[in-house]
């Protein structure tokens, strides 16, 4: 059995991280297993900047957003010789296997890490529900709690001043946090990068709801959609509405993890322990179903996530 593990956070922060990190200290710990974090992701991994965890290194996290550890992104990691260096310095710790958490493409660098001999576990932690083979991601429930909020405030101010209200929020390539938070907020409109829309024939139904007598109108956008800014100014001269745009920007990857969030990303973290320690390799733990699966690595980082289809049809039906 494995003696010596590591843990490190990478790419995007989300929600629910730590409750991650912590359930794979805490078990590591629990069966008798050193462990060692990486901080500030693979920046930090090249750097060196690696140190032995305790429970108590993890207490007081649970509720916390954002990661304890640190991430970031790094270019040396993207070459060959920069992953061999990384190698490096997870054995002069003596780590003998990673639990990677983060997205689409801190799973991408496990993958790397794992051709060079390196066993890695991975947890999917992005807030826009976009990597392949699992239906949920740490701290996409949260992020999409803070869409919401979001999408009713503004309605109260959009429905006192008979307004147009475009919201943007994070998804280039993945329009989930967008239709979730949509559908769920009631918006008239949402707009993905998945799915086709026409900004005409919107202005023109936007106007005849108007002339009915509709008192305001929310539209979501994801970024991947394209620029709700420029959207906005499009609709607003189109429709001679009063028409405002808000961006919300960074604050979508903050914030204590919902319950759901907290729980699964416990779950997930104990079960990546527990897997890497029983000299498992090259898999990503996830959900289907409610359940907890494991997914191949290489499939997960190969493969592209889409969006439900039933969940853009519904958002189409509420409308």
């Amino acid at each position: 059995m494995i003696s010596t593990i590591g843990v490190v956070t990478s790419g995007g922060d989300s929600p629910g991280m730590n409750a991650a990190a912590r359930a794979v200290v805490r078990t590591a710990i629990s069966e008798g297993v050193r462990i060692f974090g990486v901080y500030g992701g693979y920046t930090g991994l090249l750097d060196g900047d690696i140190k032995e965890l305790s429970t108590r290194s993890v207490s007081d996290l649970i509720q916390r957003g954002g990661t304890f550890l640190g991430t970031g992104r790094s270019k040396r990691f993207h070459t060959e010789e920069g992953r061999k260096a990384a190698m490096e310095k997870l054995k002069e710790h003596g780590i003998e296997g990673l639990v990677v958490i983060g997205g689409d493409g801190s799973l991408t660098g496990a993958a790397h890490l794992s051709r060079h001999g390196m066993p890695i576990v991975g947890l999917p932690a992005t807030i826009e529900n976009d990597v392949w083979g699992t239906d949920y991601t740490i701290g996409a429930d949260t992020a999409a709690n803070t869409v919401l909020e979001a999408i009713n405030k503004l309605r109260d101010t959009a429905s006192a001043h008979r307004r147009i209200i475009l919201i943007e929020v994070m998804g280039k390539k993945s329009g989930w946090l967008a239709m979730m938070a949509g559908v769920a907020g009631g918006a008239e409109y949402v707009l993905v990068p998945e799915v086709k829309y026409d900004l005409d024939e919107i202005c023109t139904e936007i106007m005849d709801a108007y002339e009915a007598g509709k008192k305001y109108s929310i539209i979501v956008v994801a970024q991947g959609a394209g620029s709700a800014v420029e959207m906005g100014k499009f609709i607003g001269e189109t429709t001679k509405i009063d028409t405002r745009v808000s961006v919300l920007g960074y604050i979508q990857r903050g914030g204590a993890p919902t319950v759901e969030d907290r729980m699964k990303a416990s779950l997930l973290g104990e079960r990546a322990a527990l897997a890497l320690m029983s000299g498992a390799s090259d898999i990503v733990f996830g959900f289907d179903m409610g359940k907890v699966v494991s997914i191949n690595l290489h499939d997960a980082v190969t493969n592209r996530k889409t969006l439900d289809p039933e969940i853009v049809r519904l958002a189409r039906v509420l409308a």
